[in-house]
Order: C-alpha cells, then sequence, then structure tokens
C-alpha cells in the first residue's frame, strides 16, 4: 500500500469517539499496572528499613533499591514472552495476562510479613514479587504503544501515544497521592509501633533506647499495596471491553502472521540491528533521563537531601502535575518535526545541565547542609582498604577502616576527598582542623569493636556537627517542609517544584514521542516483540539499575553527585549513537505497509 502524506485536516482532525475509547481503555489499565509497579519505588526506603533490617543502614539503603531494580531486570524476559504471545495470539488478550499477574503480585507484597517475622524468607519473597512485577510490565508496555499506534490516524501517532507515556508519570503520581493520604490518616489516627528483633527481644537503636516508629513506617505502607485490588479489577473490566487492533485482524484475516515473531525480529541481521539502534540510540539515553529526573530525584532528596519523606513526596507530586502535559506536548510536536531531534535534545540538555540542577536542589531545599559541604572534609587512607560497596547479595562485609569511614559520610551527605596512604595505614578523617582516627573491623571483636566503633561515631557527630552539618533533622530549620499537600505556596518550596518540574520537562522530551518512534521502526507482524525488548532492555536494565549505581558511586567516590555522571554518560552515549544510526522522517511512515 502507498503511503500518502497526511493533509493537514487529516493531522489536525478531533479524535472520534472509537478512537478516545481505545486510548481510555489502553491508558486506564495502564496506569493502574505503572501505580501498582511504583508503590515500591515510592516507598523504597521505608520498605528497606522493614526488609533489610538486618544489614548496615549504610548498604540497606542500596539493598532497596536493588529490589526495585529486580523488577527492571526482568522485563526483557517478559517483553520476549509476552511479546511473542501479542504477535501470535493478538494485543488484547496479552493486555488481560499482564494486568492480572501485576495487579496480584502487589497485593502479595502489602500481605508479607517483614524481615523480624519471617527472617532471611521476607526479603527473597519481596524480590521474588518484584520480579512477576517486572514480567507482567514487559508484556505491557510494548502492547499499549503498539495497540494505540495501530489505530492512530496518519499524521497523529506521536500525539495519540503520548497519551500512553502519561501514564507511567501518571502512575507514579496517582501512588505518591494515595501514599501521602495514606500517611496522613494513619499517623494523625493511630500511635506509635514498637520494633522487636526476630528473636522476641526489643530492637534497640544505637543510644540503646527501643525503636519506635511512626504507624506508616510500621504497617500502613502496606494500605496502598492491598488496595491495588480494587484497581486491578476496575483495569480487568476495562480491558475486557477493548476490541482487538485493526492492523493485527487485518494481518490475520490474510494469513500474514509470524510463526516465529522472535526468530524473525532477532534471528538475521536486518531486524536485529534496529534492535541495537533502538537501545544505544534511543531508549538507553531516554531510560536514564526518565528514572534520574523522577525516581531518583525522589530518593536523593529523601537520602541524600534529608527532606522528610512526606515533603519531598509533595513536591515531586507537584512537578508531576505541572509538567506532565509536556507528554502531549512534545508527542504533537513530533507528528510536524519528527521524533528524533526532540529525544536526541533532552538527551543532550539533560546531560548537560544534571551537575547544575541537583547541586541547586540541594542548595534550596537544605541550605544548612549545603552550606557545610562548603567544609573541606578529607579522607587519609590505603586505596587497597577502599572497597566499591556495591553488594547486591548481602554476603560481603566491609569492614575495613576506610569503608567505615567512607560509610558513615555518606550517610550524612558529606562530600570528601580522598588522600591515598601508605599500605596498611588506618583511614583518618579531617573535618575542618579536626583529624580523627578510624578504626579496623577486622582486628577487633567483641565489646573492643562496639566500643570502637560508639567513639569513632562519637567523634565524627561531633565534628560534623561543629561544622555545621544538620545530622538531627529536628534542630535543622533551614530544611524544605510542607505541612500538606498544599503547602508549596512559599518561596523555598516553589523554587523546589520548579526545578522538579525542569527535570520532568526532560522526561517529557525523551519519553514523550518514544512510542511512536519504536512503533515506526518494526512492521506489524513482528511489532510487539521487535520494540518490547530494546525497550524493556533500556529501561529495565539502563534505567532500572540507575539508583542503586549512583548511589554506590556516590558512597564509594565520596561525592553526592558522582553517581550522576552514570546517567551523563550514558545520555551522551545515546546523543553520538542517535545522531549517527537512527533513522529520521519515521514519522511520515506507513505502518500498515508491511516491508
Amino acid at each position: 500500500m502507498a503511503y500518502t502524506t497526511p493533509d493537514a485536516t487529516t493531522r489536525s482532525r478531533p479524535m472520534t469517539a472509537e478512537e478516545r475509547k481505545v486510548i481510555m481503555a489502553s491508558s486506564a489499565g495502564t496506569i493502574f499496572e505503572w501505580y501498582d509497579f511504583y508503590l515500591y519505588g515510592s516507598l523504597a526506603s521505608i520498605i528497606g528499613a522493614q526488609f533489610f533490617t538486618a544489614f548496615p543502614e549504610s548498604t540497606r539503603n542500596v539493598f532497596a533499591l536493588l529490589a526495585f531494580a529486580a523488577g527492571f531486570l526482568v522485563r526483557p524476559f517478559g517483553a520476549l514472552v509476552f511479546g511473542m504471545l501479542g504477535d501470535l495470539i493478538g494485543r488484547k488478550y496479552t493486555f488481560l495476562a499482564t494486568i492480572l499477574i501485576m495487579g496480584f503480585s502487589t497485593f502479595l507484597v502489602g500481605l508479607l510479613p517483614g524481615y523480624q517475622a519471617w527472617g532471611i524468607a521476607a526479603p527473597i519473597i519481596l524480590i521474588a514479587l518484584r520480579m512477576l512485577q517486572g514480567l507482567a510490565l514487559g508484556g505491557e508496555y510494548g502492547g499499549a504503544a503498539v495497540y494505540v499506534a495501530e489505530h492512530a490516524p496518519p499524521g497523529q501517532r506521536g500525539y495519540f501515544t503520548s497519551f500512553i507515556q502519561t501514564t507511567a508519570t501518571v502512575g507514579l503520581l496517582l501512588s505518591l497521592v494515595v501514599i501521602l493520604m495514606v500517611t496522613s490518616y494513619v499517623n494523625n489516627n493511630y500511635d506509635t509501633v514498637a520494633q522487636f528483633n526476630l528473636d522476641g527481644t526489643p530492637l534497640l537503636d544505637a543510644k540503646g533506647a527501643q525503636v519506635m516508629l511512626e504507624p506508616f513506617k510500621a504497617w500502613g505502607w502496606r494500605i496502598p499495596f492491598l488496595g491495588s485490588i480494587g484497581l486491578l479489577l476496575i483495569s480487568l473490566y476495562i480491558r475486557l471491553q477493548m476490541n482487538e487492533s485493526p492492523a493485527f485482524k487485518k494481518m490475520k484475516e490474510e494469513g500474514a502472521q509470524s510463526k516465529a515473531p522472535l526468530r524473525e525480529a532477532f534471528g538475521n541481521w536486518k531486524n536485529g540491528k534496529i534492535a541495537l539502534i533502538a537501545l544505544f540510540g534511543l531508549t538507553a539515553g531516554q531510560a536514564v533521563v526518565w528514572y534520574s529526573g523522577q525516581f531518583y530525584a525522589l530518593f536523593f532528596m529523601q537520602n541524600v537531601v534529608k527532606v522528610d519523606q512526606f515533603s519531598a513526596n509533595v513536591f515531586v507530586a507537584w512537578s508531576l502535575i505541572l509538567g506532565t502535559g509536556g507528554f502531549l506536548f512534545f508527542g504533537s510536536l513530533s507528528d510536524r518535526i519528527g521524533r528524533k531531534p526532540i529525544i536526541l535534545g533532552g538527551c543532550l540538555l539533560a546531560a548537560l545541565t544534571y551537575m547544575t540542577v541537583f547541586p541547586m536542589l540541594t542548595r534550596v531545599a537544605n541550605p544548612a547542609l549545603y552550606n557545610a559541604q562548603q567544609t573541606e572534609v578529607t579522607v587519609t587512607a590505603d586505596p587497597a582498604n577502599c572497597s566499591f560497596q556495591f553488594n547486591p547479595v548481602g554476603t560481603a562485609k566491609f569492614n575495613n577502616s576506610c569503608d567505615i569511614v567512607k560509610a558513615l559520610l555518606s550517610k550524612s551527605s558529606v562530600n570528601v576527598k580522598t588522600i591515598a596512604a601508605g599500605p596498611g595505614t588506618i583511614a583518618s578523617v579531617k573535618v575542618g582542623d579536626t583529624e580523627i582516627q578510624a578504626y579496623d573491623g577486622n582486628t577487633l571483636t567483641g565489646d573492643e569493636l562496639k566500643a570502637a566503633k560508639a567513639t569513632f561515631e562519637k567523634s565524627m557527630n561531633d565534628a560534623l556537627t561543629a561544622a555545621g552539618y544538620p545530622l538531627v533533622a529536628a534542630d535543622n530549620t533551614t530544611v524544605a517542609k510542607a505541612n500538606h499537600f498544599f503547602d508549596i505556596f512559599k518561596a523555598q518550596n516553589i523554587q523546589i517544584v520548579l526545578i522538579l518540574t525542569y527535570l520532568i520537562i526532560l522526561v517529557t522530551m525523551v519519553y514523550g514521542p518514544i512510542a511512536a518512534m519504536l512503533v515506526e521502526l518494526y512492521p506489524t507482524r513482528i511489532r510487539y516483540s521487535g520494540l518490547s525488548l530494546p525497550y524493556h532492555i533500556g529501561n529495565g536494565w539502563f534505567g532500572g539499575l540507575l539508583p542503586a549505581t549512583a548511589f554506590a558511586i556516590s558512597a564509594q567516590s565520596g561525592n553526592i553527585y558522582a553517581g550522576l555522571w552514570y546517567a551523563i554518560v550514558v545520555a551522551l552515549m545515546t546523543v553520538v549513537i542517535g545522531a549517527i544510526f537512527v533513522p529520521g522522517g519515521t514519522h511520515k511512515k506507513d505502518i500498515f505497509a508491511d516491508e
């Protein structure tokens, strides 16, 4: 079928009732599925405290983020399985399977006892449920993008599919709003909860007092997970009302289906190279910008800048509200000027500005912390004793003096400079004019080790406090705080929301046109399989591992911003590869005319 360039009337005509139904059916179900998936990311620090209590706090955040990333690691496998099913049996029934798996696995997370009740079994089961979520999501996105694109009129694919692109952000926003509402209600109506060890003895803090948690952190976090069963029923009803894609029905009637879509999509160089170009020239950069602008920004505010969880969620939620329209704007713009320049432009802007934006976020959100970071802190240590503290299986012990020092400083968001010392030198820290000797955790045991740890931590905390570090949250009057959802109309809070909104706009640039772009790269017979794999490798591996990788890089380097180099390098790689190899003008392509 020859392609005729659509005229202005076709490009600008309003949606028909049937087209609105298609977008609503695809988007609503996908929003709920993303809501389920992102509940964990939004509550990563709280869940880490519930399921990884056996590990030191300095590594707990890494483990929590890696459990989150586990869902992303398996997404490409879900893309292969459900992509093949989508090309063989159709888009509609594949949708039903993915939503059922996602909904039930999320509901079970809400029921799962924590480490104090089930021991090591709890985090193992948690990770297994996260992987089930990842498998389901791996089959979800490609189907939604293909389904809408194959219903869209010529010249409006970017605009139509941009509604699907909003679903991930709207799902995140929905999860944040639900968390904020539940947090406010539970904490205002229930008492704090005492914590106990696995053997029933009281859980004590560093000062010997029993740990008491506010009710949301103790048990209220489960409510949003359990409530997802209602969203599952709504999503299931919506999906049952959908009709099959016209392109798939036409292909099936003509007997033109692929009998082996995976082999056809990836088993020959003609189609296989498209997957590589899509991965490295589009989705890898899109992924790191997406996760940096939303999830890492949220994690950074809570765990590095020390903004409380409620306030951080409020600020991010408002930035999502203000920025989400960018998906539709850039999706529509890509119908006129093409997808490639917008996606690569967003990657380039992110790479050029991240090292300015994130320090600005620290300066605005926590001035006391930012000012304290101007005091020079140096660590003098044997480089051989400074490990890269990335421990996904939890078996390594970081007891070297350098590791002990860097873990403590990272926890306090201290930027440090490392000075190399001779072999075997016990690490020392200099905060301003105060020098503190560390200890070697490999040579001390029992009470001697406890005494050395207590002495070192007290000396470090005293020195950091003297240097202006706000180690006690209640004493920090400069850190940004939102007392309720609409408490953003203060100069400090407005600035934070604007900074975060800029990050969201970058997200909309790279993500708004990506669905239409990927759909246009593949013929109908292998479209579901073909686009799903590079999308989910890019977003699942390059993007999903970003928070844990960035955090570990920052902890090891001693610079809280060093982890951003991961996103910057990947984004620049995509700009270069995309500029050279990604075809332009795909927005003019007839996706119904298979090659």
